[in-house]
């Protein structure tokens, strides 16, 4: 079921909604390098391994999710979704992908995180909407329909809704820092005086799970779902945090997985914000310098240096493929593991 619903999806929408922007063309360029400080990276970085560049141009890509055959990633400024092909490359997707207001408004208005539901439809954390929504599989013209999953907590509306991931339970998590609202921290129509990490439960009820983190950002489980990963993507204090997961899906002893301040102080662009987990527990993070590899157990293992603020990463074709957006850069890379392709 969840493939059939994925074709029809990608039959329904994309006739309407891509704009064929240019087929795929090799062999790729590429960029960056691959830093090695752990001989555990050999395992999962093949020697030889390039970041390639894919397509360019975007104003701030983000939000990459594998659909089907295809990458589909957000470029948040533009407020639309991409979606890139092996063979027929690159072509807009949807658009508006994060704010389907009248008004015109300043700030990072576009969709954020992407994920794929257990129906296999595409729902989107998006920034000028304030909202968890997900676009409407029965598509029947030319402007994208949203339904709204979730927009407020405790009566309140969200900041910007920034990342998401499924629990197998169906359960939705994701962080809410103030990325999409016009004036950050300072914005009047900020509602909530604090940065949220919730969950959204099948009935619709959302949950705040933490309120303490500055900037939770990226968000991701580890394999066996008995642990949750989460990004703070604050200069102040750049980490990844590390939750236990109960049988409840609620979450405790957090503590610090890595504090990335000395890469912060080295001048490495980006900071810490979307990641990925690999069959083995193995994290493939953005931060600082690109995308940094860590074992299970915190150790950074090397770096995929991309030489630009990196801000999220996919796992997708068979598996084996890391996509990656990298400021105005879709980028992929081939490793030698596997991570989930949704």
């Amino acid at each position: 079921m969840r493939r059939l619903l994925i074709a029809l999806l990608v039959i329904l929408v994309a006739p309407m909604l891509m704009l064929m922007c240019g087929p795929a063309s090799g062999p790729y360029d590429t960029v960056g390098k691959v830093e090695r400080l752990d001989p555990r990276i050999d395992a999962l970085v093949p020697d030889g391994a390039a970041l390639e560049v894919l397509a360019d141009g975007f104003d701030w890509s983000e939000g990459p999710v594998w659909i089907g055959d295809a990458l589909l990633f957000s470029d948040i400024p533009e407020n639309a979704i991409y979606r890139w092909h092996a063979t027929e490359g690159l072509m807009l997707y949807l658009q508006p992908s994060g704010y389907t207001g009248a008004a015109s408004r300043g700030g990072e208005v576009g969709s954020n995180g992407l994920a794929l539901d257990d129906e296999g439809q595409l729902v989107l954390a998006q920034h000028g909407d304030r909202r968890i929504a997900r676009l409407d599989a029965a598509l029947d013209s030319a402007v994208p329909a949203y339904r709204t999953l979730a927009d407020r907590y405790d009566g309140k509306r969200f900041n910007s809704p920034n990342d998401l991931v499924y629990h197998s339970s169906g359960r939705l998590y994701f962080t809410d820092p103030p990325y999409g609202l016009e004036h950050r921290m300072e914005d009047p129509a900020k509602e909530l005086d604090f940065q949220g990490v919730y969950r959204l439960d099948l009935d619709g009820t959302v949950t705040l799970l933490d309120s303490a983190l500055t900037r939770p950002n990226g968000i991701a489980f580890s394999p066996d779902e008995s642990l949750l990963y989460v990004a703070n993507s604050d200069p102040q204090n750049p980490i990844w945090v590390v939750y236990d997961v109960d049988d409840h899906g609620l979450l405790h002893n957090r503590r610090v997985f890595f504090d990335a301040s000395h890469l912060v102080a080295e001048g490495r662009p980006g900071l810490p914000d979307g990641l990925k987990v690999d069959m083995h527990g193995n994290l493939f993070a953005t931060g600082p310098g690109g995308v940094l590899v860590f074992a299970s157990d915190g150790t950074h293992l090397g770096t995929l240096n991309t030489g630009q603020a990196t801000s999220n990463c996919a796992f997708g074709g068979d598996g084996e493929t890391l996509f990656i957006t990298a400021d105005m850069y879709l980028l992929s890379i081939r490793l030698s593991t596997l991570g989930d392709r949704v």
